[in-house]
């Protein structure tokens, strides 16, 4: 079966480990594609370097030794895992982009030139989110750099150029294609991946993907193999991410990210029909966080913006502090709501997404009460809480089906705050007359999000 790693195209070096860490411009024309690449390659190869990487493992062995020094056994000695990127010169005062998965937790970085000649590299700021980071080396005489190219104006169909060090093989080229972009592969919040079928391998991660004006367009950080290998389906960071992301780890060390403080939900056709809107497009704003900017500036529960993974990464590709204007939908007008970006904080960066599943049957299957004293010490649920218990939840009922748990509160039915389970059935009863999908409001440990019960 093949998967997706992010394979991490870096190679790892321990046996049977397989580790993959082994602004704007004109599209291309078709005057300026080159017979040939060599002129590119001949000009950016030096600018292209293999990243070397050593981590020091103290195991539970070592700790052993150090509670018990007289052990018969003697002392063990620390393992050293190996590990090899690849990464790009940006700038003469020597920084280099690679990938994050290639330098995290190194304890020794070095760099290979293509003459051979090896730096000893220090990490200037890395971004687990994006998968880039920044090295820094003692700058060299004429050092040669990369230019960022725009990866918004690459096209599929136009010609992609990778340069790297593949299972060690340092100065490795490969010519492929654009395949696709905007390529979402859940591995990460934040996924924009260009995908190209230019051949990238283990010990490809970090390095540079150009077009064929010798831009870099992209880092290629993940292939899609069944065996390891490249099958032409490879994943490159798009230059419009990278270059943010390194500017600001150059810059400050550190990553900055928009935040507005909506939990949202995927609008499904149960949803859609339930919320009276004739499209499953954008996202449906499942709770507001309390003081976030979308609280100060009035968004509410229940109305819809554009997608859940469009909006995560528009707000943080945002700095904080800019001011951001928000379309919804609300009782099926358009509104327009200004509000200014707050600082994401580093345990935030997450899409913040939750499912919602579908549903087709015209029984509840719920077991319903008045919250319970006890239930009302459950983790997020504030004193005063209005809402209907569930006790229990019948297997193979819409209610299963949709992710209806024991212990979720529902807050609303169709847009009508409840307290009772005649509240949840009379609403149920209605729905079903007028043939559409009963909208629930659940509370679950605090957080909220909206389910449809759809009637037949």
């Amino acid at each position: 079966m093949s998967y997706i790693s992010r394979k991490r195209l870096s190679m790892g070096l321990v046996a049977g480990i397989l580790m993959l860490s082994a602004g704007g411009f004109a599209p291309v024309s078709a005057q300026e594609i080159p017979n040939d690449f060599s002129a590119i390659v001949r000009q950016k190869l030096p600018a292209v370097v293999a990243i070397t990487t050593r981590q020091i493992i103290q195991d539970q062995t070592m700790l052993d030794d150090f509670l018990n020094p007289f052990d018969s056994r003697g002392p063990a000695q620390p393992q050293v895992r190996e590990a090899l990127g690849s990464g790009f010169v940006v700038s003469p005062e020597g920084y280099i982009v690679t990938n994050n998965h290639v330098v995290a937790d190194s304890t020794e970085i070095h760099v290979v030139f293509s003459d051979k000649e090896t730096s000893p590299a220090r990490l200037v700021g890395r971004d687990p989110a994006t998968d880039i980071a920044v090295l820094k080396v003692d700058p060299r005489p004429n050092m040669t750099t990369t230019a960022w190219g725009d990866s918004d104006a690459m096209q599929p169909g136009a010609w992609t150029i990778a340069i790297g060090s593949p299972f060690g093989l340092g100065g490795t080229v490969t010519v492929g294609v654009l395949s696709a972009r905007s390529r979402d592969i859940q591995a990460g919040p934040y996924d924009d991946f260009l995908q190209t079928d230019a051949s990238i391998n283990r010990g490809n991660s970090g390095g540079p993907l150009f077009n064929a004006r010798g831009e870099v367009i992209g880092v290629n950080t993940a292939i899609v193999s069944p065996f390891g290998g490249s099958i032409g389906i490879g994943f490159a960071v798009p230059s419009r991410t990278a270059r943010s992301v390194a500017d600001q780890l150059i810059r400050t060390g550190r990553i900055e990210r928009g935040f507005i403080g909506v939990r949202l939900q995927e609008v499904t056709p149960s949803l859609a029909q339930a919320l009276g809107i004739s499209s499953t497009k954008g996202a449906l704003v499942a709770s507001v966080e309390p003081g976030s900017p979308a609280d100060k500036a009035g968004l509410l529960n229940g109305k819809e913006v554009q997608g859940v993974h469009d909006l995560t990464l528009a707000a943080a590709n945002e700095k904080p502090g800019s001011k951001a204007t928000l379309t919804r939908n609300r009782g099926g007008s358009q509104q327009e709501v200004e509000l200014t970006l707050g600082q994401r904080k580093d345990e935030e960066v997450q899409t913040g997404a939750v499912p919602s599943p579908e549903a087709a049957d015209q029984r509840l299957g719920l077991s319903l009460s008045p919250i319970p004293d006890e239930a009302r010490q459950q983790p997020g649920l504030q004193p005063g809480t209005t809402g209907v218990f569930i006790q229990e939840v019948a297997p193979n009922s819409p209610a299963a089906e949709n992710g209806l748990r024991p212990g979720d509160v529902i807050v609303s039915a169709n847009n009508r705050d409840v307290a009772q389970p005649s509240d949840i059935q009379e609403e149920w009863a209605r729905s079903r007359q007028q043939h559409k999908p009963i909208l629930l409001r659940i509370n679950r440990q605090g957080q909220s999000l909206f389910i449809a019960l759809a009637a037949s």
